[in-house]
């Protein structure tokens, strides 16, 4: 049975949980937009030596850090689980083992309270999380999503209504940096290595090409631009030039693309007000070059606080606060699900 005090409002006072890679977070938000604890275990150090994630690795690390990190989530936000009026836990879209951690740590808090669950999908977690700055755009806006997994352009009409107008055929934005910055050794996590040795280039030193830019479409692709990069290096074996000019001149051409089809898109539908989601909406260069590219063209532009870029489980509260609301339950017999349909939504799960 669900906690009978806690059924009058099933968004008031949401526990997120969220173990869709290598970060084990959980959170307490007060009716989806007040954030009373956020606590994030990393797991960079983790992976660094590897150059990227390690599914397997990343799965025991959630073993040993998420418990905690819930406990620490409920002890910083000042509540218990018997205070809590739902529980919501990303679904998908992820590493299999390590959605898997998550969403059976769920499943018991929910079961043991008798509190209801709802699963999320991790792009509209990042969606979400716009809603927690001090000023949450206004609906409708266009969303660049931009990070390690996805980058997708979205229409945002309301809370949890999303369409999916453009996406990557290949590889994300974000996987592009680490790539780049794994074949030049520069370390990992690449976008962040990159963003900070692109700040010392010159942007128009190298140039590579703009994938897709003029195809007619909202859709990405950044596989090419990664391989041009790596012909780059092989013409140009053993000559004179700068890293911090390749990190500059990569990441021009990938934030140009950005900028380029969002405000393609945000002209097609008609769209006044544009935001930045997902863990590249930390990099530099994009949150500057989307909101002077959104000035110029009349539009206003949110950029989410740094610290809601990159994964973290207040963003999935949030989102799970209007699915809890709407009466979408996640069943105990639920599975996780790593990869999600074009558009980025979980399957809908019949109402209880």
């Amino acid at each position: 049975m669900e906690n009978a005090a806690n059924n009058s409002d099933p968004g008031r006072l949401v526990l997120g949980i969220e173990s869709s890679c290598d970060e084990s977070a959980a959170a307490v938000v007060a009716e989806g937009r007040r954030v009373l604890s956020s606590v994030v275990a990393s797991q960079v150090k983790d992976h660094a030596p590897f150059g990227g994630v390690v599914p397997e690795l990343a799965s025991r690390r959630h073993l040993e850090n998420l418990a905690p990190v819930v406990k620490a989530a409920l002890s910083e936000a000042g509540v218990t689980l018997d205070d809590l009026s739902g529980v919501a836990v990303t679904q998908g879209p992820g590493l299999i083992g390590a959605l898997l951690i998550g969403l059976n740590l769920a499943k018991a808090l929910a079961w043991s309270r008798g509190l209801p669950m709802t699963g999320v999908s991790h792009l509209e977690g990042h969606l979400a999380a716009l809603s927690l700055g001090e000023e949450p755009p206004p609906h409708p806006f266009l969303a660049l999503l931009v990070s390690g997994g996805h980058t997708s352009i979205f229409l945002v009409r309301g809370p949890g209504e999303q369409e999916e107008l453009g996406s990557t055929v290949d590889d994300a934005a974000g996987e592009a940096f680490d790539k780049v910055a794994k074949l030049y050794g520069l370390g990992y996590p690449g976008g962040v290595i990159i963003d900070r040795m692109a700040a010392q280039g010159d942007p128009t030193a190298i140039v590579l090409p703009r994938p897709r830019m003029h195809d007619g479409t909202l859709d990405f692709s950044f596989s090419g631009l990664k391989s041009a990069v790596v012909r780059f290096r092989e013409a140009n074996q053993g000559a004179d030039y700068r890293i911090e000019d390749l990190c500059a001149g990569f990441q021009e051409a990938v934030v140009e693309v950005l900028v380029k089809k969002t405000l393609a898109a945000a002209k097609q539908h008609g769209i006044t007000h544009l935001a930045l989601a997902g863990g590249v909406a930390a990099n530099r260069r994009l949150r500057a070059a989307l909101q002077d590219a959104a000035g110029q063209a009349g539009l206003g532009a949110t950029l989410p606080p740094l610290e809601l870029c990159t994964d973290n489980a207040a963003m999935i509260a949030a989102a799970g606060c209007h699915h809890l609301r709407a009466g979408r339950r996640l069943p105990l017999t639920a599975d996780a699900i790593s990869r999600l349909p074009r558009g980025g939504a979980l399957p809908p799960e019949p109402a209880p």
